[in-house]
């Protein structure tokens, strides 16, 4: 029985998807449940399972095709066989769909799409490129620092390499002294589309900065405590609840008491209404092969630390293997994000429409302060908070964030509410 493949119902505010890479070619056997192609959206790589056993006959939509909900995507035989199926087995899919299918089937490990799509791209497979993630995963840091590798050879073997490059993007570019010096690829310029993901991070921060009367103020929060307190009590916690005490629950549970303080930061603007929400659902900015994801805890008033970190932890994990689903990552009523885990010692988030504000962690640095008259080295950080002036006036944007200072520095407040 011929049945058709068709892409997921999608949410109201996704309209359309691309398809970014088949994982079957026509005439292979599958199985039910088994992913036949991944279709990205603006939010998340959807994956299309197989549904039933049977033989895949034809693609309808290739790779890099754009796609709305329940259009067909191709079709398959329920119950046959590759034997069976065998003059299907003979048809030759596209190029760029028979490159991604090879490259899928040679993968000696997991593997992200944007990998995938990457090698494709450079001809390479799996077993070329040395996996820097969980059981060996490649990412597209991996694929792209194994390309920058071949590049900086030199000699004979940057020749092919640049050649490959030209070939899957742009014509490569160089000076008539690079050529005549015989190394033309040093100066080679390579073009691919930008993805969805992150053209749409590229949409939501100009229109962030476009249409908000953007703010930031700053502090600085004396770390010393809550170290102490983790370090005193870490292996503790970790028997108890099975997960590591981060800095990050902490700082979501400062977050959530300053929220409920100041509702203004908790608020959102719609159209000329401001609402106020009684709840507070935390996304946390994580970073992916992809690009920045913000999956958003729910309720996060509620919960303890250890529910707090152990849904970080999850949803770190769903984000490296590209897994976060929609409802996940959409709502929200207030960001935190963390660039000191890449270094960063001072910088201005942009906020997250239509939230009021989010919040900027960076990285620990010890430094001298002055305490009690005395001057000290403590382990500080420089905190920020981005908010809309719209909403919120600057009074209480620098009362909420000394707020979480004074929390984060004296954590024993959040347990007894004061």
């Amino acid at each position: 029985m011929a049945t058709e493949i068709k892409v997921p119902v999608l949410p109201e505010s996704v309209a359309d998807a691309t398809i970014l890479a088949w994982q079957k070619k026509p005439g292979e056997a599958i199985k039910r449940d088994e992913i036949l192609v991944e279709v990205e959206t603006d939010k998340v790589v959807l994956e299309v399972p197989a549904p039933a056993d049977g033989v895949l006959t034809a693609i309808v939509a290739d790779e890099g095709a754009v796609v709305t909900a329940q259009e067909v995507l191709g079709t398959m035989e329920e119950g046959a066989t590759a034997e069976a199926s065998a003059p299907a087995a003979t048809a030759t899919p596209e190029p760029a769909a028979a490159s991604a299918a090879a490259n899928a089937d040679d993968t000696g490990g997991p593997t992200s799409p944007s990998a995938r799509q990457l090698m494709a791209q450079h001809n390479l497979s799996a077993d070329q490129i040395a996996g820097s993630g969980k059981n060996g995963r490649i990412s597209k840091a991996d694929v792209e620092a194994h390309i920058a590798g071949q590049s900086s050879a030199g000699g004979a073997a940057s020749a092919p390499v640049a050649a490959v490059a030209s070939a899957a993007s742009a014509p490569a570019v160089a000076s008539s002294s690079a050529i005549a010096a015989g190394v033309a690829g040093d100066r080679s310029e390579r073009r691919v589309p930008m993805s969805r993901l992150r053209a749409r991070i590229a949409e939501r921060l100009l229109h962030a900065s476009q249409s908000t009367a953007m703010l930031t103020t700053f502090n600085e929060v004396d770390m010393q405590p809550i170290k102490e307190l983790r370090g005193q009590y870490k292996d503790q916690f970790e028997k108890a609840h099975g997960v590591r005490l981060g800095f990050m629950s902490i700082f979501v549970k400062a977050a959530t008491e300053a929220l409920k303080r100041f509702p203004d930061i908790n608020a959102s603007l719609d159209g000329d209404d401001v609402v106020y929400h009684g709840f507070c659902d935390v996304g946390i900015a994580v970073s992916s092969d992809r690009g920045l994801v913000v999956p958003v805890i729910r309720d996060a008033e509620n919960l303890t630390l250890a529910d707090i970190e152990k849904q970080i932890g999850e949803y770190a994990g769903l984000a490296r293997d590209g897994k976060l689903g929609l409802d996940q990552l959409t709502g929200g009523t207030f960001t935190i994000t963390n660039g000191g885990v890449f270094g960063s010692l001072m910088s201005t988030p942009i906020l997250n429409p239509p939230q009021s504000a989010i919040l900027g962690m960076h990285t620990i640095q010890d430094r001298p302060v002055a305490i009690n008259g005395e001057v000290v080295i403590r382990p500080m950080m420089y905190i920020a908070l981005s908010y809309d002036h719209r909403i919120v006036d600057g009074q209480g944007a620098v009362t909420f964030l000394k707020t979480i200072k004074e929390l984060v520095e004296e954590p024993a407040k959040i347990l007894l509410d004061i």
